[in-house]
């Protein structure tokens, strides 16, 4: 698995910049390889891409969004990868933009790619056409600001679930309380 990890500041507000983000038909504008998206429902979308002369047609899921702060997603078909975009408002009119991509090179000229650097320097060569790409528009071309999730991970505490469908709370250690201040006792 190869990560990539990849920030940029632009002087947008966060609204701005996350908004924009939302609008992945508009990607080929501004990634390098990105032939074309098409959005099949508020949370996939159809991917076509060309880097290196390997094409890759592939679906992704949106995994968690939250208006202004992240938009997280995986593929669900052909090429592995998984990502996160955060945003981080640093003034009322700039915005840091950080990626976080993980893939599975699969040709020998990908995995040398990836060996050389040069998904970290696609990435960073996005970011920077992305920063024009706001900044010399100074406003978004959409935006969906709705809210997706994540979903509940393996390591998450299991609750029954009443006859009313509601989720009961977990039961308490006797043992653990702290008679004094009602909470958990320190050590433990």
């Amino acid at each position: 698995m190869t990560t990539v990890e990849e920030s940029i500041d632009v002087a947008v507000p966060v609204s701005t910049a996350y908004n924009q983000w939302t609008q992945f038909e508009s990607f080929p504008q501004f990634m390098g390889g990105v032939e074309s998206i098409t959005q099949t429902s508020e949370t996939s979308n159809h991917w076509i891409t060309n880097i290196g002369g390997v094409e890759r047609v592939f679906d992704t899921e949106i995994t968690e969004q939250h208006p202004d702060e992240r938009v997280a997603w995986k593929s669900t078909d052909g090429t592995s990868h998984a990502g996160v975009v955060t945003f981080h408002r640093l003034s009322d009119t700039d915005t840091r933009v950080s990626v976080q991509l993980d893939w599975d090179p699969e040709t020998f000229i990908e995995k040398v790619g990836s060996v050389v650097g040069a998904d970290d320097r696609q990435v960073k060569s996005d970011l920077k056409r992305f920063k024009a790409f706001i900044e010399g528009l100074g406003a978004e071309t959409g935006s969906w600001r709705g809210n997706v999730d994540a979903p509940p991970t393996a390591s998450a505490p299991t609750t029954s679930t009443s006859a009313s469908g509601l989720a009961a709370a977990p039961e308490s250690d006797p043992a653990m309380d702290d008679p004094e201040s009602g909470g958990p006792r320190a050590g433990f």
